[in-house]
């Protein structure tokens, strides 16, 4: 058996590597997120309710954060097999019946991430003549996490259709509590 590496091999492991890498950084920039929205919007409520005044920008960075999350977690979700399904009835099925089924649901997901990928785009693109009111930011800023969320929508579910597992870096994905 020869030591060389197969080309293919080292392509798929180069390319999950970066996938995985960036997938993290999305991971912990999720946890950021999450608590950067909490402490925006508790200013804001001690502000009004105690201070007498309101921030002029929270609503709105506090909202596009949360549409950022909601993309970023819908990816995570994916990833992590943590979306909604109705095992009951399915577990009923003989077992190549249940793959057959697996393997549609992966199809639909991937089919969901091309979409998100496309309308993504066409969304940011159709909004960066405008900007957010409070921030002046560009309105396009609030849709950049729909392609990227589709992105990973679709590299886990081609993942789970071709049975790519072996290619991922578990060491970058898993946080310290997952492990």
């Amino acid at each position: 058996m020869s030591s060389k590496k197969n080309p293919l091999t080292a392509l798929m492991n180069g390319i999950s590597y970066c996938c995985d890498f960036v997938y993290r950084i999305l991971l912990e920039y999720s946890k950021v997120v999450l608590l950067v929205i909490v402490l925006i919007v508790s200013a804001q409520v001690v502000c009004r309710k105690f201070l007498g005044f309101s921030i002029a920008w929270s609503e709105e960075v506090s909202l596009l954060l949360m549409v950022w999350m909601a993309f970023i977690s819908m990816a995570i979700g994916v990833e992590k097999h943590l979306h909604i399904g109705i095992e009951l009835f399915f577990k009923l099925f003989p077992k190549p019946f249940q793959k057959i089924l697996a393997f549609i649901n992966n199809i639909v997901t991937f089919l969901f991430g091309i979409m998100l990928i496309v309308y993504g785009v066409m969304l940011i693109q159709s909004t960066s003549d405008s900007t957010l009111p409070a921030t002046q930011w560009p309105a396009s800023s609030m849709y950049l996490m729909i392609p990227a969320a589709g992105f990973f929508i679709c590299y886990y579910s081609l993942i789970e259709v071709f049975h790519l597992d072996r290619f991922r870096h578990r060491d970058l994905t898993q946080s310290k509590e997952d492990q």
